[in-house]
């Protein structure tokens, strides 16, 4: 297998409760032009509390959230262990304020690296 490189467009500088903010480097902010004329955004990001190497080398996990206790594989789970610690969540898009995005139920931490955002197919009504 090849191998590829990351570049990371932002981070997550706040975090309350179920609203964060994005802050996405200064190069990147062109990329947000009319991204608040959509609802939704999916995120991707970095685990970077699992990027080391005995997170990225599990294959087989329990998952927490649905009461399992047989082991599954790590690509049939939402585990940050991965062998590529990519996360993504779907969220709702609050503001757009310059390079500044904030979004509601972004499942990362405080600090985390953005690696990309993907506008939703659903349009805010009375956008062009």
């Amino acid at each position: 297998m090849g191998t590829g490189e990351v570049r990371f467009i932002g981070t997550v500088v706040e975090v309350n409760e179920d609203i964060s903010v994005i802050e996405i480097d200064q190069r990147f902010c062109p990329g947000l032009d009319q991204l608040d004329s959509y609802s939704e955004l999916d995120v991707l990001f970095w685990f970077h509390f699992r990027d080391d190497d005995k997170h990225r080398k599990v294959l087989k996990v329990v998952p927490r959230r649905h009461g399992e206790t047989e082991p599954r594989g790590v690509f049939s789970t939402h585990s940050p262990s991965r062998p590529n610690p990519i996360g993504l969540t779907r969220v709702e898009l609050v503001s757009l304020d310059g390079c500044r995005v904030t979004v509601k139920g972004l499942d990362a931490f405080e600090g985390s690296p953005i690696v990309d955002l993907k506008a939703v197919s659903k349009r805010r009504p009375g956008s062009s």
